[in-house]
């Protein structure tokens, strides 16, 4: 048995045992962790070699078959703090603080902790449910439009919070295949258009210097590296919010993607969106972003950029998606220049702008009217259907005249 102050909350007996593990490994995925009867059969198994008297051993024995990536350690290592304590512990707590008509605390607890207690406190599914004595009935739809559609076309500022989650969801689906191009680099293929003359002396020195087969090469094709500048001042704040689950997903699913963070400041959060677990890197973006809702300084913003990362970032072809309202507090000063040299250092410029949402939009601030002159294509990104042309446009070789508005 386990000493006093560690004790595992369950009884005696491996069914019971059996009956806990398959208890904590719904707990874990409904946490989001890819548990399946695989992971539970191979905890029971390391139990019955490990053993039960000692905690710390019992803990490394569950998370090294349960566990596969290194990300869901510490929702792993919360979920087993609660879980094997009292499998009833969470809501029990809050059945008791709802009693005694306490509040919750008004720190804002981390991303692992909320999974852990929405886990906890998750619905179970109703049974012994009586079907309805009458049917419901039956509504001509035809000249309706679904919920889908309505939310494709859904500016994001006017959306609720569950069509925000929505949303969410809906832009993790998103594929952004970057038009592929060549590289200095070759691969050997035996079909391939050019003659590899290294390879074929090599290959010749098998046979005694005699060539009885020519090698072939084939140049190396890939998609070239995407940038992302996000404004986070106070008027892109809540598109920013959302357009961040676009570059973490994009983050995730190709490599060479750098995103960059500016307000008053310039902030470099690739390392933080390569996280896999959304809340984990969105909460790692907060801690290294001090200036989000506050001002705009888009052409500071822009010059250090140039002059610290453009050279480290922007190789072989890169596009740049520069998104922001073009609202600069310091009226646009420096801003032609800083995006001029911006432009010239990649090979395509993309300007997202939320206010080409409205129908009647003309560039009359400064700021705007000092960038587009410097832009490849200047595009509205409010809803999904602005993701969607988005990705289609940068899938393609074809761009928009320069600073013209692209369809």
């Amino acid at each position: 048995m386990l000493p006093p102050g560690a004790t595992i909350g369950m009884r005696e007996g491996s069914g019971a045992l059996a009956a806990n593990l398959a208890a904590f490994g719904r707990l874990l995925r409904r946490m989001g962790l890819p548990i399946g009867p695989t992971e539970t059969l191979a905890a029971m198994e390391a139990l019955t070699i490990t053993g039960l008297d000692d905690r710390r051993r019992f803990h490394a024995a569950l998370r090294a078959v349960m566990v596969r990536r290194r990300e869901h350690f510490e929702l792993f290592d919360q979920a087993f703090r609660l879980f094997w304590r009292d499998p009833e512990a969470g809501r029990h707590a809050a059945m008791l603080a709802a009693l005694e008509g306490q509040k919750p605390p008004p720190e804002k607890p981390p991303p692992a902790s909320r999974r852990l207690a929405e886990a906890m406190q998750a619905e179970r599914p109703k049974q012994n449910q009586k079907p309805p004595e009458e049917q419901p009935p039956e509504i001509d739809m035809t000249a309706t439009v679904s919920a889908v559609e309505r939310l494709q076309s859904m500016d994001f500022e006017a959306m609720s919070a569950a069509e925000i989650a929505a949303a969410k969801r809906e832009i993790r689906k998103l594929v952004l295949p970057l038009d592929a191009r060549r590289t200095r680099r070759f691969r050997p293929d035996p079909a391939g258009p050019a003659v590899d003359l290294r390879a074929t002396l090599r290959e010749s020195l098998r046979s005694g210097g005699e060539i009885l087969e020519l090698s072939r090469r084939r140049r190396v094709t890939r998609p070239p590296p995407l940038v992302a500048l996000c404004d986070i001042s106070g008027s892109m704040a809540r598109y920013a919010q959302i357009l961040l689950h676009f570059l973490h997903a994009v983050a995730n699913d190709r490599d060479r993607v750098s995103t960059f963070l500016f307000g008053t400041r310039l902030s470099n959060v690739t390392r933080q969106l390569r996280h896999r677990d959304p809340e984990m890197a969105f909460e790692q973006v907060a801690k290294a972003v001090p200036d989000w809702s506050g001002g705009t300084r888009i052409g500071e913003s822009l010059t250090l950029f140039n002059r610290l990362w453009s050279r480290r970032v922007l190789g072989q072809g890169a596009v740049v998606l520069l998104i922001t309202d073009g609202l600069d507090r310091d009226g646009a000063e420096g801003l032609a220049e800083a995006t001029d040299r911006l432009r010239h250092s990649c090979r395509r410029l993309v300007w997202l702008n939320p206010l080409l949402r409205y129908a009647g939009f003309q560039p009359k601030s400064q700021g705007i009217r000092a960038m587009l002159p410097h832009v490849d294509e200047f595009r509205p990104v409010h809803n999904l259907d602005s993701l969607r042309a988005l990705v289609a446009s940068l899938s393609s070789s074809q761009a928009a005249p320069r600073g013209r508005i692209a369809a």
